[in-house]
């Protein structure tokens, strides 16, 4: 149901959140194609909330890169070309091998036993077909390795090329192949158990290969006028949310 009028112009951080959360979480489940235009209008009227409080909304999933906010036509859905994807994904593999060169240093049974739950996750995720909790776990295995050595560039670095990648694994990558994903983190896990770097890199360079090689550009094509009621009447945001919910 949507908000009373009288209700839209005042700051609600919760809802605001909420919003974010439903439209992230249709980019993640693929059902935002790539080019879709998100308006504000539309948008505001979905939710019950004003443009000013989607325009917020937009301007943060920008900035964090999983929109594209073109000048005077608002907010789209990113529709990389082949040589962007072949550039984020390069630096998700050179960024990785010197991430696993320095963690295969200090890698204990904390961190494993941390990556074995995490593993777990993604399995139960990919079993039950969550489509938008696997895409987020599948970047979080990536930020539980980078984490892991404590250093905030390198942190801050693969956070912005996941909040590119999963958004072109989530309008390329077809559905039924997530699993793959998760086998393949589970290689890189054993490898990091053995403390055998040369695997753990050569396994890794093969995920990140894979995953590229797995999305569809030609599968997407941009739609010209989205029914955006359709794609988020059913997700509409609740009035109070959990804390860290995604």
């Amino acid at each position: 149901m949507a908000m009373r009028a009288q209700r839209i112009g005042k700051a609600n951080p919760a809802e605001d959140e909420a919003v974010y959360q439903a439209i992230l979480r249709a980019l993640l489940e693929g059902k935002l194609k790539a080019g879709t235009k998100l308006a504000e209008t539309p948008l505001a009227a979905v939710f019950g909330v004003s443009r000013e409080r989607i325009r917020k909304v937009l301007h943060r999933l920008g900035a964090e890169r999983r929109l594209e906010m073109i000048p005077n036509r608002g907010a789209r859905v990113p529709r990389p070309t082949l040589d962007n994807i072949r550039r984020v994904y390069e630096a998700h593999r050179v960024l990785e091998a010197g991430v696993l060169s320095q963690l295969v240093l200090r890698v204990d049974d904390l961190l494993l036993a941390r990556l074995d739950a995490h593993l777990a996750e993604e399995h139960a995720a990919a079993r039950r077909g969550d489509r938008a909790t696997s895409v987020r776990l599948s970047g979080a295995f990536h930020v539980h390795l980078v984490d892991a050595l404590g250093n905030p560039e390198l942190s801050r670095m693969l956070g912005d090329l996941l909040s590119r990648s999963s958004v072109m694994v989530s309008v390329y990558e077809p559905a039924a192949q997530s699993i793959c994903a998760v086998d393949e983190h589970g290689a890189i896990v054993a490898a990091l158990r053995d403390r055998d770097l040369m695997r753990a890199i050569a396994v890794s360079r093969e995920h990140f290969l894979h995953v590229e090689g797995r999305l569809r550009l030609d599968e997407c094509p941009a739609p010209d006028g989205a029914d955006l009621a359709a794609i988020f009447a059913p997700v509409k945001p609740r009035r109070r949310v959990r804390s860290g919910s995604s």
